[in-house]
């Protein structure tokens, strides 16, 4: 991709300067944003009226979900699925690192897909010095159908590296690309297979449902599955039907090859190129479809573990911003005005908003508390905007993850949505170190430590229920075991 399309590429990435010139910059917007004077409130009305434009995005998917939960939803084992005979070949990528404990529960999965043998091509992808992980497959008996590829020794040591090593080799007409923990709903590639037969040529990748299935390990891995309900279950769909950029999730990515080649693979440098795909799939005019089929995770109860994997996403979507950044005019022009917002919103809005975070919150919390009297027309119109802009904000947070929740029928973690201010002050520290990392590591990948799940809500991940669940939209997962105490 390098060498094909450069602009595409992360290398050479922001230096530190550039960053600090950028949050100069941001900084100079909200301090004169803050002069009594007409100019500061003008730009201050511009600067609120932007942020109510990408708040818009979640606000708008959440009530089209709350919409959508009305009506009666048909399940996709009541679809009209291809035969065996009309299936195409599927490829499925597994890049591994230092993953031996979940081997067993990996292979497990795979073998109980709903997919003729003869036309699946599972590749597990391994690092030429994660011996572990390499015995844990020699002790299992593999069949035919799967193949272990060892990745060149080089740099960067990266997922994005091992799949772009895969990729020419890969026999399929279709591609997934699953995680080591995942625990794959049996029907999800004939279902894939299904809807891609019958959707438009543009429609060059799917995104299945990602679920945090161990909720009992603690409140972060609650909030977590809160959070990834309101992401994959409100947010991804709505985007989906309005045919607007989606930054991938990175497992239960389904493609089109021809796409995948098209456009020269993943970027091997950018830690978070899932997003980065997405961004490159809506500039060449592919939309990203809504897979309604389950892949069950694990999150991580650990904070500090979950902060590395944070700051990563975080330093991620900064790349992704930057390198489609450098020309913002060809961007507009080839996504349309929209569509530029909604990346906006979804990237660098992401991090941005996450930044300022605490002092928004803080700001939002004294202007509802303290109120000043013989306040001039001025002074009161910011303070409805800010007023207006600070409910907004949490409105923006609570409602996505409360239909996530009811859609889901995790009906005893609805409470635990008014938590989600507190658990976004975790977010914007990750987005702190994200920015000092960027300027120091650029291209380290924080590794994502798995198999540390103690319990499981649905059984998918090999414990006992933590509590027993009844799912409002998504297939069970493949022989739950017996309820327990979790």
């Amino acid at each position: 991709m390098r060498r094909r399309r450069p602009e595409w590429s992360c290398r050479p990435g922001p230096q530190a300067i550039d960053l600090a010139l950028v949050g100069i910059g941001l900084a100079l917007v909200i301090l004169l944003s803050r002069l009594p004077t007409m100019s500061g409130f003008l730009l201050f009305a511009f600067v609120q009226g932007l942020m109510l434009a990408l708040l818009t995005f979640r606000l708008a998917a959440a009530a089209m979900g709350a919409t959508e939960m009305m009506r009666r939803e048909v399940s996709p084992t009541q679809s009209v699925l291809l035969t065996d005979e009309a299936l195409p070949t599927y490829t499925i990528l597994v890049a591994l690192y230092r993953e031996a404990k979940v081997v067993p529960r990996l292979l497990g999965a795979l073998r109980r897909l709903d997919y003729p043998a003869a036309k699946l091509d599972i590749k597990f992808l391994l690092e030429a010095d994660d011996r572990e992980t390499a015995a844990a497959f020699q002790a299992a008996s593999l069949p035919a159908r799967f193949e272990i590829i060892t990745v060149p020794e080089g740099m960067p040591r990266t997922k994005p590296r091992a799949l772009n090593a895969a990729l020419p080799l890969a026999r399929g007409e279709h591609l997934v690309v699953y995680d080591a923990e995942d625990v794959i709903a049996p029907e999800q590639l004939r279902l894939a297979a299904t809807m891609f037969a019958s959707a438009p040529v543009s429609t060059a990748c799917l995104q299945g449902r990602l679920v945090i299935d161990n909720h009992g390990d603690g409140w972060l891995p609650r909030l977590f599955a809160i959070e990834y309900a309101a992401l994959f279950d409100v947010i991804g769909p709505a985007l989906s039907a309005w045919r607007m950029p989606t930054p991938l999730g990175g497992t239960s990515t389904h493609f089109r090859t021809r796409v995948l080649r098209e456009l020269h693979g993943w970027d091997a440098w950018n830690v978070t190129e899932d997003a980065d795909l997405g961004l490159r799939m809506a500039r060449a005019g592919y939309h990203v479809g809504d897979l309604p089929s389950s892949t069950f995770e694990e999150a991580l109860a650990d904070p500090r573990k979950w902060l590395r994997q944070r700051t990563r996403w975080m330093k991620g979507f900064l790349q992704t911003s930057f390198t489609h950044g450098r020309r913002p005019l060809d961007l507009y022009r080839r996504l349309g005005a929209a569509e530029s917002l909604c990346v906006l919103a979804l990237l660098p809005g992401t991090v941005v908003s996450a930044l300022f975070y605490p002092f928004m919150l803080l700001g939002g919390l004294a202007e509802l508390v303290y109120a000043v009297e013989d306040e001039d027309s001025l002074t009161v119109v910011k303070r409805a905007a800010s007023t207006t802009v600070f409910l907004g904000g949490l409105a923006a947070m609570w409602l996505p993850g409360l239909v996530g929740c009811l859609r889901r029928g995790w009906f005893d973690l609805v409470p635990l949505v008014l938590l989600l201010p507190a658990y976004f002050l975790l977010g914007s520290l990750a987005a702190w170190l994200a920015v000092f990392e960027l300027a120091r590591h650029p291209h380290r990948w924080n590794k994502t430590e798995h198999g540390l799940a103690r319990t499981s809500r649905t059984g998918a991940l090999g414990r006992r229920q933590a509590r027993p669940v009844r799912s409002a939209s998504t297939v069970r997962p493949p022989s739950p075991l017996p309820v327990g105490s979790g």
